[in-house]
């Protein structure tokens, strides 16, 4: 069953039935998804995991005041996008850094490979992030959501609150900073 059908099943007895084995059941497909992208914006592995846990939280309570959902994922990442905007301003952060020194744990960057393809990889994995830090919160954001979550533009348009076309030309620009930006460094 794909992943989609299967969430939408879930999604249906959770909102129908407020099935605490179907919650479970998401939050077990979307953890790690949620973690990392949370992870990626705030300071450290405690704060990601304290604010993973709210999101999951809030949403629960979302869908239990019988609330209309039409997505689950992108519940989840709109709730996670302004939890984590609501954590900055009670910071009073003025600019938004990302601490990607080190993936969390259970998040692998890579398969596993022979070494020199995976040291390798790791490099130009580390000048891609350090490329995407330079850009501006739009992009960073886009660039993570399209390309580490994996998701479609659908997706992203409903997180973001934008509309597909907007994205798709957001994504573009994008790339083309993020080229920019690595072409210099060469």
């Amino acid at each position: 069953m794909s992943g989609k059908i299967t969430e939408k099943i879930l999604l249906y007895r959770l909102q129908t039935k407020q099935d605490p084995e179907a919650f479970a059941e998401l939050y077990d497909l979307y953890v790690k998804r949620i973690y990392r992208f949370v992870f990626f914006k705030v300071s450290g592995h405690e704060e990601a995991e304290d604010l993973t846990s709210e999101v999951f939280l809030k949403v629960w309570n979302f869908i239990a005041e019988k609330k209309e959902v039409k997505s689950f994922s992108g519940l989840l990442y709109r709730t996670a996008r302004n939890s984590i905007i609501d954590l900055y301003r009670s910071k009073s952060f003025q600019s938004n850094p990302l601490y990607l020194s080190a993936l969390p744990e259970g998040v692998e960057p890579m398969d596993q490979g022979n070494l020199a393809e995976k040291i390798g990889g790791q490099i130009e994995a580390q000048k891609i992030i350090q490329a995407i830090k330079k850009l501006k919160q739009e992009y960073q954001e886009v660039l993570t959501l399209k390309y580490v979550d994996e998701l479609s533009v659908d997706e992203i348009a409903e997180i973001t609150g934008k509309g597909g076309i907007s994205v798709r030309v957001t994504i573009h620009r994008a790339m083309r900073k993020l080229k920019e930006l690595l072409n210099k460094d060469i």
